[in-house]
């Protein structure tokens, strides 16, 4: 069943009227590594009094996905300023998440009992559901995966960067290492989980890093994949530029390529085309996100399908391949030759090169 393979663990945290924050329950476990790591993303901090209800991330493979509320006077929770409800899942769904982090939340808020809490955890993993008439209902299979792969607004994401908006794409095409950064991780998270979008036919969300610190552990995390989309709310990240070769600035609303990386982002004519499809579905009222993230598929489906039919089948048989030779051939734009024959890397035409 998906819930029981799925989800992983889940935990409990609170901050009491002392300011100290306790580790109350978990099941079946979370280590202290993890333990760490939550409580760096956490806002139960005694330091820390902004309230950041829901937010999500990735480390070593593991999807990590945070509800975090306040107590009102409460019989159950008497000395209880604050708690959070950790799910640790293997996979990339928010909605999902954050229905069941609420509603297992407001279990615990109306019982003050983690025995009730595991009580619908367990259900959820054998089950596929959990459900009471006082907290509301919690079925695995009302979360598509596509849904939430489409989800965020791809628009609102081109709208803001306008024909810069290429940049982004290219790179997300390539399978280059793009860093996003924003003051308030919100938004942060509203930017980024649309993204991997652009490049609807890998429906790939492993490699987006949504909230990521500059601490050890994850950037040895994050450094441990060749390409990534990685969030950050610490403007520091700017001036680390061995982790990106695409900086997306949201305060500034500006995109910088990496000194190292120009080359391989030199724009041409074929760039400009799909820039200006991209603008123009933005732009328009009447064409819905997902609507928008099918143009933009088929504008890909079509380049990767033209590139595909230049490739040839070496001497000794096997799938065709893409060569340096055979794109010098056609005589294009250097600009051009050069996205092609990366693109054909990224898609694996390219023979002992990419795999």
């Amino acid at each position: 069943m998906a819930a029981l393979i799925s989800l992983s663990a889940a935990g409990l945290i609170e901050r009491d009227s002392n300011s100290d924050v306790l580790w109350t329950w978990s099941y079946p476990s979370i280590s202290q590594e993890q333990r760490q790591l939550i409580e760096r993303k956490g806002c139960l901090d005694s330091d820390n009094s902004l309230l950041i209800p829901f937010v999500y991330w990735q480390c070593n493979r593991q999807w990590f996905y945070v509800h975090t509320q306040d107590v009102s006077e409460s019989a159950n929770l008497p000395k209880v300023q604050r708690f959070s409800l950790v799910l640790i899942t293997k996979d990339f769904n928010p909605e999902k998440y954050q229905t069941l982090c609420s509603i297992l939340c407001q279990v615990y808020q109306t019982t003050g009992n983690p025995a009730k809490l595991l009580e619908q955890y367990l259900s959820v993993v054998t089950k596929g559901s959990c459900q009471s008439e006082e907290n509301g209902t919690f079925v695995v299979q009302e979360f598509d995966q596509k849904r939430a792969y489409a989800g965020g607004s791809i628009k609102e994401l081109i709208s803001k960067f306008g024909i810069e908006s290429i940049l982004i794409y290219t790179g997300m095409l390539l399978k280059k290492k793009i860093v996003v950064y924003a003051n308030d991780v919100t938004l942060l998270l509203k930017c980024i989980r649309s993204i991997p979008a652009l490049v609807w036919h890998r429906q790939n969300w492993s490699l987006l890093y949504p909230y990521v610190h500059l601490s050890d552990d994850e950037l040895q995390d994050l450094k441990a994949t060749s390409s990534y989309v990685a969030g950050f709310t610490d403007a520091v990240v700017e001036g680390k530029t061995h982790l990106y070769d695409v900086f997306i600035n949201m305060v500034t609303e500006e995109i910088n390529v990496a000194n190292h990386a120009k080359e391989t982002f030199a724009m041409s004519k074929l760039h400009k085309d799909i820039a200006q499809a991209m603008v123009k579905c933005a732009q328009d009222d009447d064409v819905s996100d997902q609507q928008t993230i099918k143009e933009i598929s088929n504008k890909t489906s079509e380049l990767i399908n033209n590139l595909k039919s230049l490739a040839v089948a070496p001497e000794e048989g096997g799938e065709p391949q893409i060569t340096i030779e055979l794109l010098k051939e056609r005589k294009l734009q250097t600009s051009t030759e050069n996205f092609l024959f990366n693109l054909a890397v990224a898609e694996g035409l390219v023979q002992n090169l990419y795999s």
